[in-house]
């Protein structure tokens, strides 16, 4: 980059930057002049600590640690890179180039060997989490601990362990209708459903979670950051966006806002947006069905529409492995049968009212 080729590099600053900002603004400079019209973005989820992250022949003129993020801007004939790096080991890379095949380049030099190979812990899989940020949807990605469906089969009644086994075992040739809808009230084992769905289906479908479901369906170029997915989400065929506890929008009685906000969840799950797109929508709601606005549930729009509802009372026995406990005559849920087995492990004694125990 030719400092004197560009034009006058003027950038406002207040006492509420960082040096890190002004790294930032740097690193658009030529882009912005349009001597470097072409730019690309590549994430990296396990960088090595060791990793340079810098190409051959390229040069740091910049660099700055706050908190933790570590950012420096290097510069080499026709491009120019900006490199942060966090302190959970993930790293985003930006270059500018004078043509996307330097840009390509630059990307694929600097991120060369850089990732670190995943942990070969099969109970474990990796999720995108997004939220709404000032420049548009952010996403984090992060591995999680996952219960395989095999283990978790027994949390749940016999009608919903048959429909969940037969969405387990579904694959991308499989796949027709774009919406995932579980309801059933809380402490069901809704979310443990998706860890092992996850899990199960990683090998081809990226799962996205979606912090803020109000703001996504609210804001198309939200919508369309997480719908598509960039570069560095991975090579899967299919990704399926998680929208949970989102009753407020899909009800049958929902506002003009949320009306809109249907509008825009049903375009993306069989209408022209969604034409094209190897995208998924999952919801879980503590809704009952017929409280759901009824295009949600449309014959031949869900994949899976399925209610995970309490455990019988034979079945609540079965699962606690005793029938010592008091279970109502209409069962319980998963949650209140956790809560249940952790109480026929505590010891108590009472004295004039008072209550020693511990759990074993």
């Amino acid at each position: 980059m030719d400092s004197a080729s560009l034009p006058p590099f003027v950038v406002a600053l207040d006492d509420s930057d960082t040096v890190d900002d002004l790294v930032d603004a740097m690193a658009l400079r030529a882009f912005a002049a349009g001597t470097e019209p072409w730019a690309r973005t590549r994430q990296l989820n396990r960088a090595r600590p060791d990793a340079p992250l810098l190409p051959a022949g390229g040069t740091v003129v910049r660099a700055a640690t706050t908190g933790p993020r570590s950012t420096w801007l290097a510069t080499g004939p026709g491009w120019t890179l900006q490199v942060t790096r966090w302190r959970d080991g993930s790293v985003s890379l930006t270059v500018t180039a004078e043509t996307d095949a330097i840009a390509k380049a630059v990307l694929d030099d600097a991120s060369r060997d850089a990732e670190a190979p995943p942990e070969p812990d099969a109970d474990k899989v990796t999720m995108g989490f997004w939220h709404c940020g000032a420049r548009g949807g952010a996403r984090k990605s992060r591995t999680i601990a996952v219960d395989p469906w095999p283990r978790i089969r027994r949390n749940y009644s016999a009608g919903p362990a048959a429909a969940l086994e037969e969405l387990v075992g579904l694959g991308p040739d499989d796949i027709s209708g774009r919406l995932v809808l579980l309801h059933g009230p809380p402490g069901t084992g809704k979310t443990s459903t998706l860890r092992a769905l996850a899990h199960v289906w990683r090998a081809w479908c990226q799962f996205e979670y979606i912090l803020d479901p109000d703001r996504l369906l609210a804001d198309p170029t939200y919508l369309m950051d997480a719908a598509i997915g960039r570069d560095e989400d991975g090579d899967h065929a299919w990704r399926l966006l998680i929208l949970e506890d989102c009753d407020e929008l899909i009800r049958v009685d929902a506002k003009r806002g949320s009306g809109q906000a249907v509008a825009r969840l049903l375009n993306l799950t069989d209408g022209l947006l969604g034409q094209g797109l190897h995208a998924m929508v999952c919801i879980t709601t503590n809704e009952e069905l017929h409280k759901l606005h009824p295009a949600i549930s449309r014959p031949g729009r869900c994949l899976a529409e399925i209610e995970v509802g309490r455990l019988s009372r034979a079945e609540a026995t079965a699962w606690l492995g005793t029938t010592t406990a008091r279970i109502g005559n209409d069962g319980a849920t998963l949650a209140e049968l956790y809560a249940l087995r952790d109480q026929l492990g505590k010891v108590e004694h009472r004295d004039g009212g008072k209550v020693v125990g511990l759990y074993l």
